[in-house]
């Protein structure tokens, strides 16, 4: 027993001053060489290889190699360099060893997707750090946000943006807004059908009054913006049927076959523009709605967007 504690004693030690003659070796690096990519001092490139080297000191080892990446971003970004080669393997490397080591998710994913020269410009990579961080911290709802964000501000994908949202939303303790930015997605990706549960399920589920309020007033904009499509439609048949728009809104249902003029969720009949536009007659009643808008209109919302 006491010969074992001694071997751990000194492996121990030995891992230690190998971490720190490391970082000494990748600062003088740094010094001499300011401009090189680092690529030649980075020798163990594979995850594994690294953790068995670690001899169980994994949690020491990802914090050495955390504060590698965050000094290599911070030595690029300074420079406004325009690659950032080795800064997907320095992070993939630190979640392999401390996979729980949650900031390195979080701050590595923006580092990551941010377009050059303020980050490596690789949504692609910070997705995969994402996904491999709620695998391993399934209850830690921020991640989702986190991967939501790199789909909604890099890659316009609000489909994507919304199913990340989304599942968050169910994490024991998840923010309520998470919800809420789920319904948000999938309305600015056109899915009617899944915006309408999602922001059924934020009113419903909520106890936030400005939530609750904030999503009528979602479900009330989304049923203009469906309307409108709607009527967008019909009036893209009548005239290819007949060669021009129809005269009023009220020619247009009865070739449509509708029971009666459309009106919008307070009653009044939507208009009909002479160039065949559908609008709504009061658009400020219907501060979320992005169909039916008069051209140039700038909306005042009576509720604010939450985040």
């Amino acid at each position: 027993m006491k010969q074992r504690r001694t071997i751990s004693i000194v492996a121990g030690t030995c891992l230690i001053l190998s971490l720190a003659a490391a970082s000494l070796v990748l600062h003088h690096a740094d010094k001499v060489r300011p401009q090189a990519t680092l690529d030649e001092v980075l020798f163990l490139s594979s995850p594994k290889v690294i953790k068995r080297a670690s001899l169980g000191y994994d949690g020491l080892a990802a914090c050495l190699y955390w504060t590698r990446a965050v000094q290599y971003f911070g030595g690029r970004h300074e420079t406004y360099a325009p690659s950032y080669n080795l800064l997907a393997p320095l992070l993939e490397i630190t979640t392999h060893l401390d996979p729980h080591l949650v900031v390195a998710y979080e701050f590595g994913s923006t580092f990551l997707a941010s377009k050059p020269p303020h980050g490596a410009g690789q949504p692609d990579r910070a997705i995969d750090l994402m996904e491999f961080g709620i695998r391993n911290n399934p209850d830690n709802w921020r991640l989702y946000y986190d991967l939501g964000f790199v789909y909604y501000m890099e890659l316009k994908d609000y489909k994507k943006a919304a199913d990340a949202f989304e599942r968050g939303s169910r994490v024991p303790n998840a923010h309520p807004f998470l919800k809420v930015l789920a319904a948000q997605m999938a309305q600015h990706a056109g899915e009617y059908e899944t915006a309408r549960m999602l922001w059924s399920a934020a009113y419903q589920t909520s106890q936030d009054h400005q939530i609750r309020e904030n999503a009528v007033e979602h479900l009330r904009g989304l049923r203009v913006d469906e309307d409108v499509e709607h009527l967008r439609e019909a009036v893209t048949r009548f005239s290819q049927r007949t060669g021009h728009p129809p005269a009023s809104m009220a020619e247009l249902a009865a070739a449509e076959g509708l029971r009666g003029v459309p009106v919008d969720p307070d009653g009044h009949p939507y208009k009909l523009t002479p160039e065949g536009r559908v609008e709504v007659r009061v658009p400020d009643d219907f501060p979320f709605a992005t169909n039916g808008l008069p051209p140039g209109y700038k909306p005042q919302p009576k509720f604010h967007e939450h985040f």
